[in-house]
């Protein structure tokens, strides 16, 4: 398995953040998420390596479960994205949410406040794009595979640094590069990193992330049931929409 540690300084703070261990209850890989169940319950997107015919196998399939937490939690570091994704979930398990320094508010409605008449950049494509172009001065969205009204990935460094407000999913922890995206903002923008992926974990607020906003699953059995039928976002049952501010970025 190859490391790439130096696109990875964020993860490696978010991993030595945790303190404690947990066997790992349950592990389910759907179409769309992956969910692991140990102290909690996490999420995170299912993510592949793109190859003409298939992806790249996973380890020790049938055992997963067999793992402790934190040894499954490691698997952030792989370079196979499904592995990943694993990873990046069982994190979502161990941490506990701090809620009494969060909302229950939709990342997009955040977005819309702190975007009016401002320009915007967003990382990543969700549903809620099209509405909220109506909202902002202009709104540029990045994608590695861009349609109609996106620009390509590589396109980052020429528009995240002009935007006032920058959103990025957290499936960038996935693929190893929210460090070089949070490099382009702006000290003076509004930085989020968004989506069901996204892990409450403070250590972001030290690298110029302003505001988590994520997801809380308080039905377990719910979550497992959907996903592993194959739900979207918009699908999955048993999960609280949360946002956590820095303190200082408040308002």
């Amino acid at each position: 398995m190859k490391q790439s540690y130096l696109k990875m300084n964020i993860l490696n703070e978010v991993l030595n953040s945790i303190e404690d261990d947990a066997p790992v209850r349950q592990v389910l890989v759907g179409i769309h998420w992956v969910v692991v169940c140990s102290r909690y319950c996490g999420m995170a997107s299912a993510l592949v390596n793109e190859h003409t015919h298939g992806h790249d196998a996973v380890r020790d399939v049938g055992q997963l479960h067999e793992k402790s937490a934190c040894e499954l939690a490691e698997w952030v570091r792989s370079d196979n994205l499904l592995e990943t994704s694993i990873g990046m979930a069982t994190i979502n398990s161990l941490l506990e949410i701090d809620e009494t320094n969060a909302v229950e508010i939709n990342a997009a409605d955040v977005l819309t406040e702190r975007g009016k008449d401002s320009d915007v950049a967003i990382v990543g494509s969700f549903p809620f794009i099209k509405k909220l172009r109506t909202q902002v001065r202009n709104l540029w969205v990045l994608e590695l595979h861009p349609t109609e009204d996106e620009y390509p990935a590589e396109s980052a460094h020429e528009l995240i640094p002009h935007a006032d407000v920058v959103a990025i999913t957290g499936c960038a922890l996935i693929n190893h590069t929210l460090d070089d995206l949070l490099t382009l903002c702006r000290p003076d923008a509004t930085v989020m990193v968004l989506g069901p992926t996204t892990p409450f974990a403070p250590v972001l607020f030290e690298h110029g992330v302003d505001i988590l906003s994520g997801v809380k699953v308080v039905n377990e059995a719910n979550v497992l049931r959907t996903v592993s039928q194959g739900a979207n976002f918009q699908q999955v049952e048993g999960v609280q929409l949360l946002s956590q501010i820095e303190g200082s970025k408040k308002r």
